[in-house]
């Protein structure tokens, strides 16, 4: 059987050996190398490469998130978890943007980091529980944020759908019936509700709405 080849990278050497420890108890994991820095850790995954680099983000010099960022663009089949002392939203969608594919918080059990290894050795993803529901949260809450859209009635999405399709007030006015001078009051009602100071950013709106599209 292959073994999931391991590069561990983090600065302070008796984590280091922590982790070897943990990991040296499995035998379908073994570690190849090790680093206490980001320009290391690039150095030291080259031919022949890890399958996976434990990663820290806190570290002096080039960090854990310069690191990944660069390994996955040289070595994009190499994969990067990292590990951290931190789990709100913006050190994992920061993590997940420089391209790393498993969250390990530095708190968790050493079997979670073993699962972690082997879920993103198959090609999947992994997120601690505390890290996904962080993300969850964030999400949820956004949610609840009103959209503005919503406070248009459905008269003024009727007519805000027209302007961003290219009609003029005057066509709009023959088409819905009614006069010029009520159709100028609907459209700057409407973009007082939606805060959109011209033509091109409605269309935009639209757009980024689904309601019309490039070839509208």
């Amino acid at each position: 059987m292959d073994k999931i080849k391991i590069l561990l990278v983090d600065d302070h050497p008796i984590m280091r050996d922590g982790i070897r420890a943990l990991l040296d108890l499995h035998n379908d994991i073994e570690i190849v190398g090790e680093a206490s820095e980001g320009k290391e850790a690039i150095e030291k995954v080259q031919d022949p490469a890890p399958d996976i680099v434990v990663m820290d983000i806190a570290m002096p010099g080039m960090d854990g998130l310069e690191a990944t960022r660069r390994i996955r663009k040289k070595k994009p089949k190499v994969k990067v978890i990292v590990l951290t002392q931190h789990d709100n939203r913006e050190y994992i969608l920061a993590c997940i943007k420089a391209g790393a594919a498993g969250f390990v918080p530095k708190g968790a059990l050493g079997s979670d980091l073993v699962a972690a290894i082997r879920a993103v050795h198959k090609g999947e993803s992994f997120l601690y529980p505390s890290a996904a529901a962080a993300l969850i949260n964030d999400y949820l809450q956004q949610d609840k944020e009103e959209d503005p859209y919503d406070r248009l009635t459905g008269r003024q999405r009727e007519i805000f759908k027209l302007i961003a399709e290219g009609h003029t007030s005057r066509e709009i006015a023959d088409m819905l019936f009614l006069s010029l001078k009520t159709v100028l009051g609907y459209r700057t009602k409407i973009m007082e509700k939606l805060d959109i100071h011209n033509r091109t950013e409605l269309i935009k709106y639209a757009m980024r709405k689904g309601l019309i599209s490039l070839d509208s």
